[in-house]
C-alpha cells in the first residue's frame, strides 16, 4: 500500500510541474507605441481643419495660407500662432517634416520636390458623406498619435447629430451656387440634405453631381428652398448677382457658410444643425428674410 501511495504522489508531482512552469514564465514583450510626429505639415485646407481638431498645436509645423481665412476655413479662429506656410517647396523642405498630410491635392513641381525627400505622408480622401468623415477622423487621429481624441470627437458628433430633427419633411431643396451651378447627389451637401429630411432637386430631376441650371429653369422647378452660400448675400460679381434675380425672390433661402461645407470634417455638425433649424424656421412658400 505504501508503494502505491508513493507512485500516486510522484504521478501528481509530474502532472502539476509543467503547469507551474508555464505560469511562472515571463510575459511576452509588447512593442513600444510609435512616437508621435512633431513636425506635421498640411498641404491643403481639409488637412488644416483635421489637424487643428486632432493634433496638439505644438505638433503642427505649418498650415496652408487658407487655414486663417474665415470665409473658407471653419477653424480660422483657432489657428493662433501655428505657422502659416506659403506654396514654396523650399519652406517645407527646411522644416524636414516627419508627417505631410494631404498629398493628393498638390500637383507639379511642389509635389515632386516633396516626394523626392521621401517624407512620411498621409493621403486624404475627399469626404462626401458622414461615414467618410468618421473614417478620415480615425485615420488622421491615429497618424498624429491621438486615436482616443479621434474617438471622443466622433462620439461627440454622433450625439449632436442624433438629436437633430428631420425638419425638412421631404420638401425639395436646390443647392444653387454662383454662376448657376446645381449640386447633385453623392455629395456632402446631398448627404446633409438627407440627414435633415430634405429632397435634393438635382436628384429629383436626374441631374449629375454638378450641372448648370438657368434662373428661369430654377423658377419653373419651384423648389421649396434654395440653399446658398452665406457670402452670396452680397453681390460681388456677375456670378453672385444672378442669385438675386427677381425670378428667385419668392423661393425661401437657407444660408450656409462655405467654410462649413467646402471640406467634409467636424464642421459637418454645424452645417447640419443650421440646415435643420433654418428649414424649420422658413416654411416653404414664404420668402426668407
Amino acid at each position: 500500500m505504501r508503494s502505491l501511495g508513493i507512485l500516486s504522489l510522484r504521478a501528481f508531482v509530474f502532472a502539476v510541474a509543467p503547469l507551474c512552469f508555464v505560469v511562472a514564465g515571463p510575459a511576452p514583450a509588447q512593442a513600444a507605441p510609435a512616437p508621435r510626429p512633431q513636425r506635421i505639415v498640411s498641404l491643403n485646407l481639409c488637412a488644416d481643419q483635421f489637424l487643428i481638431e486632432l493634433a496638439d498645436p505644438g505638433q503642427i509645423a505649418g498650415l496652408t495660407s487658407n487655414a486663417a481665412n474665415p470665409e473658407i476655413s471653419a477653424v480660422a479662429a483657432r489657428v493662433g500662432r501655428i505657422p502659416i506656410l506659403s506654396r514654396d517647396a523650399e519652406e517645407i523642405l527646411a522644416i524636414q517634416p516627419d508627417l505631410v498630410v494631404g498629398m493628393p491635392v498638390w500637383r507639379g513641381p511642389m509635389k515632386a520636390a516633396i516626394a523626392r525627400e521621401d517624407y512620411p505622408t498621409l493621403n486624404l480622401k475627399r469626404a462626401e458623406n458622414y461615414a467618410d468623415i468618421v473614417a478620415e477622423i480615425r485615420k488622421i487621429a491615429a497618424a498624429v498619435g491621438h486615436p482616443a481624441r479621434g474617438e471622443a470627437l466622433i462620439a461627440k458628433m454622433n450625439r449632436e447629430l442624433a438629436g437633430l430633427p428631420r425638419t425638412g419633411q421631404g420638401k425639395v431643396a436646390a443647392y444653387y451656387q454662383r454662376r448657376g451651378f446645381l449640386t447633385g447627389t453623392g455629395t456632402l451637401i446631398d448627404d446633409l440634405m438627407k440627414r435633415v429630411g430634405l429632397t435634393n432637386l438635382a436628384g429629383k430631376l436626374g441631374r449629375p453631381v454638378l450641372s448648370t441650371m438657368t434662373v428661369e429653369q430654377l423658377m419653373v422647378a419651384q423648389p421649396d428652398f434654395m440653399i446658398v452660400e452665406a457670402a452670396t448675400d452680397r453681390i460681388t460679381d456677375q456670378g453672385t448677382e444672378m442669385l438675386h434675380h427677381p425670378l428667385l425672390r419668392d423661393i425661401p433661402r437657407i444660408r450656409l457658410p462655405q467654410a462649413w461645407t467646402v471640406c467634409g470634417g467636424p464642421s459637418y455638425v454645424k452645417a447640419a444643425r443650421s440646415l435643420a433649424e433654418q428649414a424649420a424656421m422658413q416654411p416653404s412658400g414664404t420668402t426668407a428674410r
